[in-house]
């Protein structure tokens, strides 16, 4: 119950709407239900109206309520009269109830949204080093899933309250008829729910299994996706089939314990329901000799009771195979909040003069230094190419640029000011960034360049592609800019692709270009066209690539080699350009 008092605290207008809803709709079924007694008491006289407790064989303090109600509207109590009250009263009571069935509706799906944007805002404002160790399914699967069953979560939560207050209504009305048997049948269902609570902690245990196997799954399901090309390039598919099927049949193993428990709740406790309320039976008839029509309600009552706090068992029981949802989604949201990335600085910074590193030194686990000390400068408007080997610290140093890490020693000066001074959202704005991927959504070009941002219109697009070298290839296809690029762009080229990435980096006019490994999935056909179109960039913006490629050497200006953590300026680009050659020559 612990996640629906989390509810409760984060919707507190919206859950007392439901809630005082539910009160007054059970107050409306207990004025319906506490004329019961009157109606057989009138039965049981023959006389057609309330008569004395002496006349119909009951005694019971609902007999005068009614009584006195009837008299002070002026009217007789007749089982006509009675009739249509408890009717209209019954009536009220659903349409107070729907209003709160479509409240709890409403506040389902206002959990949902909120839940999912807070995760997705979360993540958003998070520091880098937040993703490189998290799985990018086991995210995917909290937004999907998670959220969802978080929300179911609040409604069996809601639905226990409405069964309570109702167990609460039946409970008040059988105690004015007999309090001893009702304290007995409470005892009963004490006992009951005891005696079964086991398969309420089968079905938490299963519950919280389906959570993290869920997560696992999706995660596992996101990578294979991604790589489905190779794999069946390779005729690998079934690898990827074998590790997705052990978890899948996994998962139906805890999917069947969860429908066992919850079946096994029911078929076993409804014959001891059954029996103890047979035993009760013969108690009031034969030992307490009630009059039949009390008899009669008071069964009837007890019944009722029982029934319903079975039912909050059953659904407490369903409660605890989605909590586990919520309290996983909860603490994703609490790690990425507590990972959030500062921005401190103010100044507005656009490049006019240069980016330098000056003594550098960065670590991503404090044992092994990617760079010590290391110097690197940028003047703006240059193109300079950074060339190392792999795992050397290339990327890390577009990172540490970007701001996206930060390093534990040295500074970076944008412009000469400080990283820490300036406004980092300000900044990235003023960059356009070409991963080694070509990473395009399933939509049209025009979609892929801006991302959605409706203030670039179709002469910006179309400027950016021409920048690119893309605008006589996407002018020739059907709908121009409007052409939908399939899954991953697969209706384009490798080269397509690329222009397209590089389009989207120049869209918004950036100050600084950065291609990380830009080139090197393509052809020499496309590399060189790729890298005419760069230099056709230099002097317009600040260009910044990583590269193994000769080619994106033949084209910068300038270049660094990274080593051992340090930066060292290249000073023969010729050289490197045929160092670099070799390197490729040896590796092939």
């Amino acid at each position: 119950m612990r996640v629906l008092f989390a509810f409760l605290r984060s919707y507190p207008s919206k859950s007392a709407i439901t809630l005082g809803a539910l009160m007054v709709a059970g107050l409306f079924e207990g004025l319906g239900l506490s004329l019961l007694m009157p109606m057989l008491a009138i039965v049981m006289s023959g006389e057609g109206t309330l008569v004395a407790e002496e006349t119909s064989g009951i005694n019971s303090t609902l007999v005068q309520m009614v009584r006195d109600l009837f008299e002070s509207i002026g009217l007789t109590p007749s089982i006509g009269a009675i009739l249509i009250l408890f009717v209209a009263l019954m009536i009220i009571k659903s349409l107070i109830m729907l209003a709160a069935h479509k409240h709890v509706g409403y506040t389902m799906a206002t959990i949902i949204t909120d839940m999912r944007l807070k995760l997705v805002r979360a993540l958003f404002k998070t520091r880098w080093e937040y993703f490189i160790t998290r799985p990018a399914g086991s995210l995917t699967n909290s937004i999907a899933t998670e959220a969802t069953r978080s929300a179911g979560a609040y409604m069996e939560g809601i639905r226990i309250i409405t069964a309570f207050l109702h167990a609460l209504v039946y409970t008040t009305v059988a105690l004015l008829v007999s309090w001893k048997a009702t304290l007995a049948a409470l005892a009963v269902s004490m006992m009951i729910i005891i005696l079964f609570r086991r398969y309420i902690r089968k079905s938490k245990k299963a519950g919280l299994r389906q959570t993290k196997l869920l997560q696992s799954l999706m995660s596992v399901m996101t990578e294979s996706m991604v790589m489905i090309k190779p794999l069946k390039t390779m005729g690998r598919e079934h690898l990827a089939d074998a590790v997705l099927q052990k978890k899948i049949e996994a998962l139906k193993k805890v999917i069947k314990k969860q429908i066992y428990a919850g079946t096994a709740l029911s078929a076993f406790r409804d014959p001891v329901t059954i029996a103890f309320l047979a035993a009760g039976l013969y108690w009031v008839l034969v030992i307490w000799k009630l009059p039949i029509a009390s008899m009669l309600v008071i069964v009837y009552m007890l019944q009722k009771v029982m029934k319903r706090v079975n039912k909050m068992q059953t659904i407490y029981q369903h409660l605890m195979t989605k909590e586990s949802a919520y309290w996983s989604l909860t603490a994703k949201v609490e790690a990425a909040s507590q990972m959030k990335e500062v921005l401190t600085g103010d100044q507005k910074v656009s490049l006019r003069h240069s980016i330098c590193l000056e003594n550098v030194s960065f670590s991503y686990d404090d044992e092994r230094w990617i760079l010590r000390n290391a110097s690197l400068d940028f003047p703006a408007g240059s193109f300079t190419a950074i060339v190392g080997p792999s795992g050397i610290g290339k990327t890390t140093v577009i990172d540490l640029v970007t701001g996206l890490l930060r390093p534990q020693a040295g500074e970076i000066l944008i412009d000469n000011i400080p990283l820490a001074e300036i406004d980092i959202r300000y900044w990235r704005q003023k960059i356009g960034y070409v991963p080694q991927e070509t990473l395009l959504l399933n939509d049209a070009i025009f979609l892929n360049v801006t991302l959605g941002d409706r203030q670039l219109s179709n002469k910006d697009v179309e400027n950016a592609l021409r920048a690119a070298g893309a605008w006589e290839f996407v002018q020739a296809m059907p709908d121009g800019i409007h052409t939908m690029v399939g899954e991953q762009g697969y209706k384009l080229s490798g080269g397509q692709r690329q222009r397209i990435a590089i389009a989207r980096a120049l869209v918004h006019q950036p100050r600084l270009l950065i291609l990380d490994e830009a080139t090197t999935a393509l052809d020499p056909k496309n590399e060189a066209a790729i890298c005419e179109t760069l230099q056709g960039l230099k002097g317009k913006h600040t260009l910044m690539a990583i590269s193994h490629q000769p080619a994106i050497l033949k084209v910068a200006e300038r270049a660094y080699r990274l080593e051992d953590g340090k930066a060292f300026p290249v000073k023969d680009l010729l050289s490197q350009i045929h160092h670099e050659i070799d390197l490729s020559t040896a590796t092939a």
